[in-house]
Formats: structure tokens, C-alpha cells, sequence
């Protein structure tokens, strides 16, 4: 469990992160959302007290219980699952930032759920989800993500609940007096970095490990962004590719907790920058259903690597916000299937319309799925001028 301190602690990261993804301080009477679970009730608090006092307006939102939840996606008729409440939408265009907690209390009460139920109620809610893109790219809106420990997550990542607080609390840097200026510290290795990957000019990115051969096309118009306060913690940099480029193949070798299910061993193939074939250990009856979820849900929205200097995660946590950042022996890489994001546009945000970002093979999904590999391996920069050169080796960039 985590001490008051450390509680207070994580807060003041939280609002960093706010700060940080917005590039700019909160301001006097913005409107900001806390979402979260009920187990981390505590830290929502002191996190109100905070935002109370710094004369926003923040308003609170429990998430479904499990129970709930389940009962949700396998009683609701088809109107009730693409129900969108009163003054929804009016909110989201009014809101200046979200924080949400993570505190799970199943990770797998949705496993004899029809997947497709979920699917159409993410479409539903993709809308909404575009109105605070638009928001962000006018820089009226930001966002950050936090985990606080449970039970369930210990159990599912074979730990102790001892354990698993300790991996959040390192992984945060809530063991240091002024967590925050480490964190700044984090950013500002990563602002050298990001400018030298986008100082380069690239027709393709190889990717190469024991089960991985694959090949992305970053696109025009695009940029490397990350450590950037939106996910706490967050050690990877990214960009979103066009899609149209990604040819090869790609294995996940961590598991993925998604919607309730649990699904390992992910294979995929990519041609003409579509999945072709997808299989998994376990769970691939869902992976499928998820490729299925609409026409961009088979197409990769994000290409992602984590510096492992930078990560003290060294297990997996059950939790994609962690296990997206794990450092351990040799790094990782990840990609998204589904929605691409934005803010990897190395342009003015708001000239970035639907037309534009389909010229640019931006990828449009009611999909975001991170899957993990994090086996040694190569990331080679195959240049316009016809050079190349390694960019990510045995965990670490190489600048």
C-alpha cells in the first residue's frame, strides 16, 4: 500500500502530467474530470483537495464496478449499449482536463462477454472521444492516466500486494523526496532525444527480433512526441505511421488484459498495411473481434519504443500503462492497433482535418490497442538519401 506521503506524492505527478501534456499551467475555473475506481478513492480525494484549491472545477466520476460492468454489456438491448446520456456531449466540449485512476477490481469479469456488445458500444462513444482530440489539438484540453494498486492486479502479475505497490512507487519515483523534478529530469533527456529521431529524415523503420520482421512507414508531416505528462508513467517515444507502409510480421510476446479478456501470444502479418492474418495462444477469438471492430481496427495506429535507462518497470504488471513502458533487460517496442493520434503531426493541430489526415494515412479506429514485445532486438532508419543507420539496439537508443 502506499503511505499519505507517497499518496501526496502521486498527486502532485498527476497534475504535472495535466500541466505537461496541456504545455501550459491550469487555469482559474477550467473544468477538469477525475474518472476513476473505487478502490483508489483516497488518492481521488487528496487529488480533489488539490484541484479545490488551485480554483478549478472538478468533477468526480465512478467508474463501473465489475459487476456492473458485466451486467452492462450481456442485459443492455442494442439502443442501451449505444446510449449516450444527456449533457455528455456538452461536457466534453466544456472540459479543460482529465485525470483518471486506474484501480481494477477484475481483469477478467467480461472473459464470457459477446466481444462484439463491447466493440459497439466503443463505437458509440468515438464521438465524444474526437471532440476532446479537437480540444487537445486547440490546446483547451489534457489528459493524464494513473495506476493505483489492488488485490487483482498483484494477483494477475504474480505478486505480492507489497510487491506491486513497490513497482508503482518506483516506477513513479514516489520514493524521492521532489518526484516531480525527477520527472522533469525524464523529460528534458527525452527532449534531446525526440529532436534528434526528428531531425532525421526517414522512408522506413526496421524492425527485427527473433519472432518480429517488420517495416513502418512514418509518413509525411509526422513527429516523434512521448514523455509528455499523459500517461503516469510514461518512458516511451512514438509517432503514429502511415498505415499504408506497415508490411511484415509482428509477435507479442507480453500478454494483454483488454475489455475484461485476457489474450497472449499474439501473432500478426501485415500486408499493404492491413492485419492479413492474426492468431493468438489464447484469446483469439477476441483478437479477431477486435480486428473486426471497423475498417481502421486492422491498420496500426502507433509505433512506439521505450529507452530501458529511462524505465525502472522490470515485471509485468497486468496493466497496459505499465507494461507499454517496461525497461527490463532489453527495453521494448509496441504498436497500436486502431487510432492514431494527432499530436505526432508536425504541423499546426488545427489544420489537421479529416481529409488531411487520411491523405496522410493517419489511422481512424474506435480501436487503441497497445501490444508488447520486448525482446532483443534492432531498430534500423532506412534514410531518403539512401543510408541507413540503427536508431534502437538491446534496449536503448543510440544516439
Amino acid at each position: 500500500m502506499l503511505t499519505a506521503t507517497q499518496l501526496d506524492r502521486y498527486a502532485d505527478v498527476l497534475l504535472w502530467g495535466l500541466e505537461t501534456a496541456r504545455r501550459g499551467k491550469i487555469k482559474k475555473n477550467d473544468i477538469m474530470v477525475i474518472r476513476y475506481n473505487l478502490p483508489a478513492i483516497r488518492l481521488v480525494e487528496i487529488l480533489y483537495k488539490k484541484l479545490i484549491e488551485m480554483g478549478v472545477h472538478p468533477l468526480h466520476r465512478l467508474m463501473q464496478t465489475p459487476e456492473m460492468e458485466k451486467n452492462f454489456y450481456s442485459l443492455s438491448s442494442k439502443n442501451q449499449l449505444v446510449f449516450i446520456p444527456p449533457g455528455e456531449e456538452e461536457l466534453y466540449k466544456n472540459l479543460n482536463g482529465a485525470i483518471a485512476v486506474l484501480a481494477p477490481e477484475s481483469l477478467t469479469h467480461l472473459s464470457g462477454v459477446d466481444a462484439s456488445k463491447i466493440s459497439e458500444s466503443l463505437k458509440a462513444r468515438k464521438a465524444l472521444r474526437e471532440i476532446l482530440d479537437q480540444r487537445e489539438e486547440q490546446g483547451l484540453f489534457s489528459w493524464t492516466l494513473g495506476m493505483y494498486p489492488t488485490p487483482e492486479l498483484a494477483v494477475h502479475a504474480a505478486m505480492t500486494e507489497k510487491e506491486y505497490s513497490d513497482e508503482i512507487i518506483r516506477a513513479c519515483f514516489l520514493n524521492r523526496v521532489d518526484p516531480v523534478a525527477q520527472w522533469e529530469a525524464v523529460f528534458g533527456r527525452a527532449k534531446t532525444l525526440k529532436k534528434w529521431l526528428n531531425r532525421m529524415e526517414v522512408s522506413t523503420y526496421h524492425i527485427e527480433s527473433d519472432h518480429v520482421d517488420l517495416e513502418i512507414t512514418p509518413g509525411d508531416k509526422r513527429r516523434w512526441i512521448g514523455i509528455s505528462g499523459h500517461n503516469i508513467p510514461s518512458f516511451e517515444l512514438f509517432l503514429s505511421p502511415d498505415w499504408r507502409g506497415t508490411r511484415g510480421r509482428y509477435f507479442a510476446d507480453q500478454p494483454s488484459y483488454r475489455s475484461g479478456n485476457y489474450v497472449s501470444g499474439i501473432r500478426l502479418e501485415f500486408k499493404k498495411g492491413k492485419v492479413v492474418q492474426a492468431v493468438a495462444e489464447q484469446g483469439g477469438a477476441f483478437l479477431k473481434t477486435q480486428l473486426a471492430m471497423d475498417d481502421g481496427a486492422c491498420r496500426l495506429g502507433e509505433f512506439s519504443l521505450t529507452d530501458k535507462t529511462f524505465s525502472k518497470i522490470s515485471r509485468f504488471m497486468a496493466n497496459t500503462l505499465f507494461d507499454e513502458n517496461f525497461g527490463g533487460k532489453f527495453g521494448n517496442c509496441h504498436v497500436a492497433l486502431g487510432a492514431s493520434y494527432s499530436d505526432t503531426y508536425n504541423g499546426n493541430p488545427s489544420e489537421l482535418t479529416r481529409e488531411l489526415k487520411k491523405n496522410l494515412g493517419f489511422n481512424d479506429s474506435a480501436l487503441h490497442w497497445d501490444i508488447v514485445n520486448t525482446e532483443k532486438k534492432r531498430v534500423t532508419a532506412h534514410l531518403k538519401d539512401g543510408t541507413k543507420a540503427v536508431i534502437y539496439e538491446n534496449g536503448c537508443f543510440i544516439n
